[in-house]
């Protein structure tokens, strides 16, 4: 007979944060990752401003048994946190305090205690990071019920340039999703339903895909799938993808001899224009114009 493994029950960790969440909920994902197939629930509690929030949350934590974790910047609500759970016999751990405390005394500079400031002041950084885990989410098709999420949305044949066209415009703050289209089947019905002036057909001539497309294959030891290199066929998919860029209303872009950071100065330029309060990207390639 097998043993059945007896998993402990363990009650949710509750992190509480005067911002978002992220740092503590890095913290615990930090340590959490070392105890594989574990089962503890994780709950944010962000934006806690109030006493009365925190009322409630210990409530809860003591009815679930549960952790309080907190990163609150705020001494009179981290203080008051730690005197409820100390009330109720909640475990609550500290993120902040000590370092809070340490740093007073060393400094002898009065704190802002302005929750999520380091966000704020590194917002493009993570504007940034958020922008590349949704284009990578969002690659080749993936998701497309999602695409009114996108803010740029790349369309075109196989070996057209999308991908890394779109992990450059990701890399400037922006979301970007890219959809694949192959002659015969229909592209998803979201691709109708979003924005056109946000979405971008990739043109390209006939001799510069085939091209692209005998380096794939060799790079994949594939040289036998001669339909992805056949003048004719490769002809009638970019005649196909044509028609769906008009049936679309999509802006066209001519990607032909053109290097990545080219195409994307030029749409940036249009998302500028259309689009102006993406006008405040300081770090964009089309500062300059839109400013």
């Amino acid at each position: 007979m097998s043993e059945e493994k007896n998993e402990k029950h363990v009650g949710p960790i509750y992190i509480v944060s005067g911002g978002k969440g992220l740092a503590g909920n890095n913290m615990v994902h930090s340590l959490l990752i070392q105890y594989p197939n574990n089962n503890v629930p994780v709950n944010i509690v962000p934006n806690i401003h109030e006493e009365i929030q925190l009322v409630k949350l210990v409530e809860k934590a003591k009815h679930e048994d549960g952790l309080i974790a907190h990163t609150l910047v705020n001494r009179e609500l981290r203080d008051s946190l730690k005197k409820l759970c100390a009330e109720k016999g909640v475990k609550n751990i500290d993120y902040m305090g000590e370092l809070a405390d340490y740093l007073d005394e060393k400094l002898d500079i009065p704190s802002v205690q302005s929750p999520g400031l380091y966000r704020e002041l590194n917002q493009q950084y993570f504007d940034r990071i958020e922008a590349i885990e949704f284009t990578l989410n969002h690659d080749d098709g993936l998701q497309p019920q999602k695409l009114h999420k996108a803010e740029i949305i790349l369309t075109g044949v196989s070996r057209s340039g999308k991908t890394p066209l779109s992990v450059y415009l990701a890399m400037y703050g922006w979301k970007v999703a890219n959809i694949p289209l192959v002659n015969g089947i229909d592209p998803p019905k979201e691709l109708f339903e979003v924005d056109p002036r946000r979405v971008f057909g990739l043109s390209i001539s006939s001799g510069q895909l085939i091209s692209h497309r005998i380096k794939r294959l060799r790079s994949l030891n594939n040289t036998d799938n001669t339909n992805y290199v056949d003048e004719r066929l490769v002809a009638l998919e970019i005649r196909s993808a044509n028609f769906i860029f008009e049936r679309g209303g999509f802006t066209v872009i001519n990607v032909s001899n053109k290097p990545v950071e080219t195409t994307a100065n030029e749409i940036l330029n249009m998302m500028a224009t259309r689009f102006e309060y993406r006008g405040r990207r300081l770090d964009s390639p089309y500062q300059q114009k839109s400013e």
